[in-house]
């Protein structure tokens, strides 16, 4: 799903074109994506810094960026939606270091033959693939965006898929038990609208749930005690960090019960506690037991508060803190690949010593960091470290040092 445009080269920052040694996108290209008619660009793994002002695609071009990995991508709309006014059919290629040290061609667009345009193809080095699977092999990324600034006051919903995203980066097969799991819910939810299944039907389904509802749950925590040693050893590395350490901890019934006896027992418990309930989920109209309804708790440790009743700066520093946290855990685990970063609008919110410290944090950590703002001054501190673009006018301009 190649891109015929010619590329223009990224001014040198760092590092060259062509080093294998990190994992980084050296070539993007774009065509018919949000406000991009087409657009290619050569890049270095040096980070990666976009300014201009709101509303000519910076955030566009990040989305295109997230469109490499495994998922929905960064804003997790439907893919209809990204293709240009006017346009075709949108499509994203890329040339990038992968994150098991080789070089690949990673294309993916939206399939046109799919009912309602709601599907995309992906191939790897020009070979189709079955699914966006594949790319979790290949490309690791964590992002931030302003619509996570309320992950901390927002339903438990956006912790959950905070946490899930998080657990793909080491198990890539955990989204095919999520979706196990929330098949099987929905069958299940539909069979309480009836008054004709019977014992055998709702246990099979049941069955189901508890297997994938335990093991989901178990892929949790073991995140979450994960999460929080890398908290930990930062803590011990960097005690005086702007960016607060974390407390974390799961609520919910199947992570008590897996704290005190083992998973095949849990799952014993959940397929109880699923029979015994099927009169009032009916009356509620939905299942109300199971890993969907559990919740991360996370506090500010130093002041053993809530993260919910922190101020708006202590919450983004306290979400900052755990994305860093999340991309050393990958390189722990990853034999030192960093993930590519996602940082939309990352220097808006943050004060000069904090935008100081983070941007000394991925020098630190050597990662192709992808950053939005409106103002380069903002990013003074990343001169002769990062390479420099401009956006305006559906275009993409390379800023000299």
């Amino acid at each position: 799903m190649g891109l015929g445009a010619k590329a223009s080269a990224a001014p040198g920052a760092d590092s060259q074109p062509g080093d294998r040694s990190r994992h980084a996108v050296e070539r993007l290209s774009l065509a018919d994506f949000r406000n991009y008619q087409r657009l290619s660009q050569d890049f270095t793994p040096a980070p990666v810094v976009l300014t201009g002002a709101n509303g000519t695609g910076k955030t566009n071009l990040l989305e295109a960026v997230s469109m490499l990995a495994a998922g929905q991508g960064l804003r997790r709309v439907a893919y209809g939606d990204l293709t240009r006014a006017g346009g075709a059919v949108w499509s994203v290629f890329a040339r990038i270091c992968s994150a098991r040290g080789d070089m690949v061609e990673i294309g993916t667009g939206l399939d046109p033959a799919s009912p309602g345009k709601s599907a995309r193809l992906v191939r790897v080095d020009r070979v189709p693939q079955s699914g966006t699977g594949v790319l979790a092999d290949l490309v690791e990324m964590v992002w931030l965006t302003p619509t996570m600034d309320g992950l901390f006051t927002g339903p438990a919903g956006d912790r959950r898929r905070f946490l899930d995203r998080l657990i793909l980066c080491f198990d890539p097969s955990y989204r095919t038990r999520v979706g196990q799991f929330e098949r099987a819910m929905r069958q299940r939810n539909r069979l309480l609208e009836t008054t004709s299944g019977g014992d055998a039907l709702f246990t099979s389904i049941e069955t189901v749930m508890a297997e994938t509802g335990v093991a989901i749950a178990a892929a949790r925590a073991e995140a979450v005690a994960q999460l929080a040693a890398t908290i930990a050893r930062r803590c011990a590395q960097r005690p005086d960090s702007p960016f607060p350490w974390a407390t974390m901890s799961l609520e919910g019934r199947l992570e008590r019960e897996l704290a005190e006896r083992p998973a095949v027992e849990v799952e014993d418990v959940y397929l109880g506690l699923l029979a015994a309930g099927r009169p009032r989920d009916r009356a509620a109209g939905r299942t109300l037991d199971g890993p969907h309804r559990s919740d991360l708790l996370v506090g500010h440790g130093p002041k053993g508060m809530p993260a919910r009743v922190c101020s708006t700066g202590e919450q983004k520093a306290l979400l900052v803190g755990l994305v860093m946290a999340h991309a050393e855990l990958i390189r722990q685990s990853r034999d030192g690949v960093t993930p590519i970063l996602l940082l939309d609008e990352i220097a808006a919110h943050l004060d000069e010593l904090r935008r100081a410290a983070l941007f000394e944090e991925l020098k630190v950590l050597g990662t192709q960091a992808w950053m939005t703002g409106t103002d380069r001054s903002q990013f003074a501190a990343l001169e002769g470290h990062a390479q420099f673009f401009t956006t305006g006018d559906s275009t993409l301009r390379a800023q000299p040092d």
